[in-house]
C-alpha cells in the first residue's frame, strides 16, 4: 500500500475513534460513510488485527485499536503541523519561481520588476534561466517564460504582454568610416550583425518606406549571434549594423553609443511578447503571484 494511503487510513482511524462513529468521521472529511468504513477495513487487513468492535449502536476500540491510537498521537501532531504549513503557504506566497527569458530582456526590464515583486513578497525566491533560445518548460522545470514571436499551437497557457518592433542602428564610429546608408539596398555593401538561434535566423530584412514601397534584402552578415545583448555590444564597438527593438537599445541611444539609420523606413512586422506557463492546475501561490505581477507590469511595454 502506498505511504500516502497508509497515512490517510491512519488519519481516518483516529478520526473515527475520536468521534465514535463512521458517519461522523465521514461528514467531517466529506466522504461517503461506506468509503470511510472500507478504508478502516483496509487498515485492519494490512495490520492483520481488528481495531474496532462494530455494532448497530456504537463502535468500541479493541485492545489493538487502543494501542494503535496511542502510538499514532505523534502522527496527528505532524499532520496538524503540515496542514498549518500548507495554509500558511496558501496565504503567504513562498518558495522558488524559475523564469526563462532573454538576457537583454532580463537586463533592461525584468530584473527591476522582480526587485519590486521581492519587496512585496520577500519569501519568494527566483531562479533565472537566461537565453535567447526557446527552452522546454517541462524538461527545464520552468515555471514562467517570456517568449517573443508568434507561438505555435500548444497546451501552454499564454498571455500577451506587449509587442516587439524593429529598427536599424549603428555606432557613430562605424558610420564615420563606412558612411550613412541611404536605402535598404545600400546595406548590401555594409557589415551587418544577424541574430541566429536554434529555431530562427533573421537573415532576411524587410523595409517599408513612408510612401508604402516595400524592400526585402539579405544582409551581408559578418557575424551571427544567438544573444541579442551581445549583438548590441558588437554594434556599439563598431562591428556593423544591427536590427533590433528600439526599446532595448534606448540606453545606448541616450548615451550616443548607437544612432538610428534609415529612419524613413519601418519594419512591417511587430512580434508579440507572451508570458507562458504550463497551466493553472497545480500552480503554486508564489508562481501565481509572480504571473499576475508580471502580467500587469510588462503589459505597459
Amino acid at each position: 500500500m502506498e505511504l500516502h494511503k497508509q497515512l490517510e487510513n491512519l488519519y481516518l482511524f483516529r478520526l473515527v475513534a475520536s468521534i465514535g462513529s463512521f458517519q461522523g468521521a465521514a461528514d467531517k472529511v466529506q466522504l461517503p460513510r461506506s468509503s470511510v468504513s472500507k478504508r478502516i477495513s483496509q487498515l485492519e487487513q494490512q495490520l492483520n488485527v481488528r481495531l474496532l468492535e462494530r455494532s448497530t449502536r456504537k463502535l468500541a476500540l479493541t485492545q489493538s485499536g487502543s494501542q494503535l491510537l496511542k502510538s499514532t498521537e505523534k502522527l496527528q501532531e505532524v499532520l496538524s503541523q503540515t496542514e498549518q504549513l500548507s495554509e500558511q503557504q496558501r496565504l503567504t506566497p513562498s518558495g522558488k519561481v524559475k523564469i526563462s527569458c532573454s538576457t537583454l530582456m532580463a537586463e533592461r526590464y525584468l530584473l527591476a520588476k522582480l526587485h519590486d515583486i521581492s519587496k512585496q513578497f520577500p519569501d519568494i525566491r527566483f531562479e533565472l534561466n537566461l537565453t535567447d533560445n526557446i527552452v522546454d518548460l517541462i524538461d527545464n522545470q520552468i515555471d514562467i517564460a517570456i517568449r517573443i514571436g508568434h507561438l505555435p499551437d500548444s497546451s501552454l497557457l499564454a498571455k500577451k504582454i506587449g509587442e516587439k518592433s524593429f529598427a536599424w542602428f549603428a555606432s557613430p564610429e562605424y558610420l564615420a568610416v563606412a558612411g550613412m546608408p541611404d536605402s535598404p539596398d545600400a546595406l548590401l555593401s555594409h557589415r551587418c550583425l544577424v541574430f541566429k538561434n536554434k529555431g530562427t535566423t533573421m537573415d532576411k530584412w524587410s523595409f517599408v518606406h513612408q510612401n508604402g514601397q516595400v524592400f526585402n534584402i539579405k544582409p551581408h552578415a559578418v557575424a551571427y549571434c544567438d544573444d541579442a545583448r551581445a549583438m548590441v555590444q558588437l554594434a556599439v564597438l563598431g562591428q556593423g549594423i544591427v536590427m533590433g527593438d528600439p526599446y532595448y537599445v534606448q540606453q545606448e541611444l541616450n548615451q550616443g553609443q548607437l544612432v538610428p539609420i534609415l529612419t524613413e523606413y519601418a519594419h512591417p512586422d511587430r512580434q508579440p511578447i507572451h508570458l507562458v506557463c504550463l497551466g493553472k492546475q497545480g500552480r503554486s501561490k508564489a508562481v501565481q503571484c509572480v504571473w499576475e505581477a508580471l502580467s500587469h507590469s510588462l503589459n505597459r511595454m
